[in-house]
């Protein structure tokens, strides 16, 4: 086992050793073989790693590090120094199309399946240049580089409201680019800098550290920073490239780095093109929904298992400013874990829009754990989209985004616990077949039937596919949690009928039967088959939460704790530090629920799966959202904290 040294004070021709270190990371990952380490060295490297081969198990990987104590920066970008001051302030580049390999980013679009071209037309490039490691603006013809407009808010197309684009000022900062046989032309406006004295540059890789083939398994890529890929739009039926990521393999560790600056995604989890690429959007013949459907089953006949995919570890990484997601994956992220990483500002710039866009987003995150991150500043926090089944969401950090957690058309078992969700839009489940224990919930709740689209469920702990089916809605537990009021029409317009999309606490589940066997009861009053199930809300099994601020509970809840008192949450961020402030009342924490486990969580109807680990034990959710334990026989009270005493406190969550 070697360790091969890489210095910007080095060359190629060298062996590596210490005292005679390669120049690029890219000729040591030519030459690294299994259980070997590459050392890099302080310094910046501008330049797309794309590992030869990887290591054959857990103990004989190939680890890539920063050598300790020193700052590598990894970059897909190139400087720009050569800049021309036209007549009106607008200043011009030309930049030789060689510099841009075999693709150029400044001629392709942000473009694909559940993409949304803006309705003007005007098509959002890969390609983005950076002042002082600061993103620009792209506009749309040369005149408007002249003559920038300020963009003070744009509408969300989930929510159809205006957000607030950050930095309206510096929105004057703008970049215009075409396309030549020879050259790009790029003209830009730099705030009122100089940037032939300042540093410019523009993104001319796809990615930074990424294989260029499938089944590089067993790599680590630990202490870097990276940024500026130009990665593409990545829906789940499409090929999926990140910033960084191990390109449809088994067991990459992505750890410890500082990430930042993708056009569309930081870390990719996800698919491969073979299982399809943007078919609906190409051949456009049938709907996403249809190729995505059909993908699930092209991925099990090129072997996508536990043996083959995934087992990924993604953990206290710093991600921020991409355009899409923070970490995206669609069947590629099974069997992983994702823990205390810091993401924000995920898709806050606004530059385009489409229905793939989260902190975290992930599609069939099958024995996915996901845990003690902390998101933030994003459009949205967690979106788990299909095939949520096995995963668990514990004791993470949601606040300050539009909306925290999404969970789409699955159909369990998958568990939601000791997480802080306090943004407006707190929870929305599309799903069934979930267990929420002991959140708190602080913002609006949104619960929708899906009765238009199939989706597979598993076998439990496979990918082999066991059927697909709609989401009724209901089969949910929620206990222990703590739910706040608010006001719903600032976090939804009513439907067409009138009635609210979002609520505050759990009485969305009213009209579910409380009891499966009153679930039964009601089915079978009718005779046939499927016919006897339709239009019938499957049970909610909902006890022991409680509700303030006007919050209102589940019509059949046993044990519901409701208080007229007010109930004050703050999360606090104080940068390396985040508090929660709370003020509740003597009634709210009373010792009320033991440790739930297993036995208190009933089997989800349709995939018949009963909730445990992702080793197949029972299932103890005896930790709560700092790490304290608890105990089992003794009560806790609700919400995320184990011990949160009545009047005003302040704790320390992250």
């Amino acid at each position: 086992m070697a360790v091969l040294h890489v210095s910007p004070t080095g060359s190629d021709t060298a062996d590596g050793a210490e005292r005679t270190p390669l120049r690029t990371i890219s000729r040591a990952a030519a030459l690294a073989l299994p259980g070997d380490t590459v050392q890099v060295h302080g310094g910046q490297y501008r330049e797309w790693v794309r590992p030869a081969r990887g290591g054959i198990s857990d103990q004989r990987r190939i680890v890539y590090t920063a050598a300790p104590g020193e700052h590598v920066v990894i970059k897909g970008s190139e400087p720009v120094p050569d800049w021309q001051r036209e007549p009106d302030g607008v200043w011009r580049a030309e930049i030789p199309n060689t510099v841009f390999g075999a693709v150029n980013p400044f001629a392709e679009t942000v473009h694909g399946d559940w993409h949304v071209p803006p309705t003007t037309g005007e098509e959002h490039h890969l390609g983005q240049v950076y002042l002082n490691g600061r993103a620009l603006r792209e506009v749309h013809d040369r005149a408007a580089v002249a003559r920038p407009t300020t963009r003070t808010s744009a509408v969300d197309g989930w929510t159809g409201t205006q957000q607030p684009v950050p930095d309206p000022e510096w929105s004057q900062a703008v970049w215009y680019a075409e396309v030549g046989r020879e050259v790009t032309t790029l003209w830009a406006s730099f705030h009122g800098a100089d940037p032939t004295a300042e540093l410019v540059e523009i993104t001319v890789r796809r990615s930074v550290f990424y294989p260029s083939e499938h089944h590089i398994d067993y790599i680590t890529v630990r202490g870097f920073e990276m940024a500026h890929a130009a990665t593409p739009w990545a829906p789940p039926t499409a090929d999926q490239p990140g910033l960084v990521g191990p390109n449809w393999a088994k067991g990459w560790v992505i750890e410890d780095n500082l990430i930042h600056d993708a056009t569309c995604s930081g870390i990719s989890l996800g698919k491969e093109a073979a299982t399809g690429h943007n078919y609906a959007t190409e051949r456009g013949d049938k709907p996403g929904y249809q190729y995505q459907l059909e993908s699930v089953f092209a991925a099990r006949q090129i072997g996508w298992d536990r043996e083959h995919i995934g087992s990924h570890v993604v953990r206290r990484n710093t991600i921020y400013d991409c355009g899409q997601n923070g970490i995206v994956g669609h069947l590629g992220a099974v069997f992983s874990t994702i823990e205390d990483n810091h993401i924000h500002h995920i898709a806050t710039r606004r530059e385009f829009y489409g229905y793939e866009i989260a902190g975290i987003k992930l599609h069939a995150a099958i024995d996915v754990q996901i845990r003690r991150n902390r998101i933030h500043d994003c459009t949205l926090g967690i979106w788990l989209d299909w095939q949520t089944q096995g995963t668990r969401v514990s004791r993470n950090l949601c606040y300050a985004n539009t909306r925290d957690l999404f969970v789409e058309v699955s159909h369990g078992p998958y568990v939601v616990d000791h997480n802080v969700l306090a943004s407006p839009v707190a929870l929305e489940i599309f799903s069934q077949g979930g267990a929420f224990v002991h959140n708190l919930v602080a913002g609006a709740v949104r619960l929708e039937q899906v009765l238009d689209r199939a989706t597979p469920y598993h076998r439990p702990h496979s990918t082999q596919v066991a059927g697909y089916a709609v989401v009724c809605g209901g089969d949910d537990r929620l206990i222990g949690n703590l739910f706040l009021g608010g006001d719903a029409d600032r976090a939804f317009a009513p439907d067409n009928a009138g009635h609210p999309l979002a609520t505050y606490g759990t009485h969305g589940y009213d009209g579910c039967p409380p009891t499966f066997a009153d679930y039964l009861a009601t089915v079978n009053e009718t005779v046939g088959d499927h016919q006897r199930f339709h239009g019938h809300h499957q049970p909610a099994y909902i006890h022991h939460n409680a509700y303030a601020n006007g919050a209102r509970a589940y019509q059949h809840e046993q044990h519901p704790n409701l208080t007229g008192d007010q109930v004050r949450v703050a999360v606090v961020d104080e940068g390396t530090e985040v508090y929660l402030e709370m003020t509740v009342p003597k009634v709210l924490v009373g010792a009320a629920v033991g440790v739930v486990s297993t036995e208190h969580l009933p089997r989800v109807r349709l995939a018949d799966a009963d909730f445990e680990t992702v080793d197949g034990a029972p299932l103890v959710l005896d930790t709560d959202l700092v790490g304290n334990a608890k105990h089992p026989g003794t009560g806790y009270p609700v919400g995320p904290l184990a011990a949160l005493p009545a009047g005003r406190s302040r704790t320390r969550v992250w």
